[in-house]
């Protein structure tokens, strides 16, 4: 088996209107498509960053909680690659979204940290 690449990133959020603001407005995503789905009372919207499809935007019904700390089993973190993650982190500081403080990854010596989306998912940015 060959994999060519990641084709999306599922997410489900427990308020789908402000998850959508957030990933469109905050970070600058487009909305490629989006479809209400009445059978499962849920939308999904198919979000890109630069052209490219990324992610999936899901709603559901009373979604169960899921631990999603950095440290958490699982999916660790999303991560966006920008040119400067200092300028990244004072523009999402400025429109109030918490930030951890910077960091350097002791591996690669690149200037990353992280913040959270609307429900906790923890998000990184890491450094070209």
């Amino acid at each position: 088996m060959k994999l060519n690449r990641v084709h999306h990133i599922a997410i489900i959020a427990t308020d789908y209107e402000r998850s959508k603001a957030f990933y469109l407005d905050v970070l600058g995503c487009t909305l490629l498509t989006e479809v209400y789905r009445a059978e499962r009372d849920s939308w999904m919207g198919d979000l890109a960053l630069n052209g490219e499809y990324l992610i999936e935007l899901f709603s559901f019904p009373s979604p169960p909680p899921r631990p999603s700390h950095p440290e958490a089993t699982g999916l660790r973190h999303l991560a966006f690659e920008v040119d400067s993650v200092a300028d990244a982190r004072a523009e999402l500081v400025a429109r109030g979204v918490p930030c951890e403080e910077l960091r350097t990854d002791p591996h690669t010596g690149k200037a990353m940290m992280f913040f959270s989306d609307p429900d906790g998912l923890p998000l990184e940015l890491y450094e070209r």
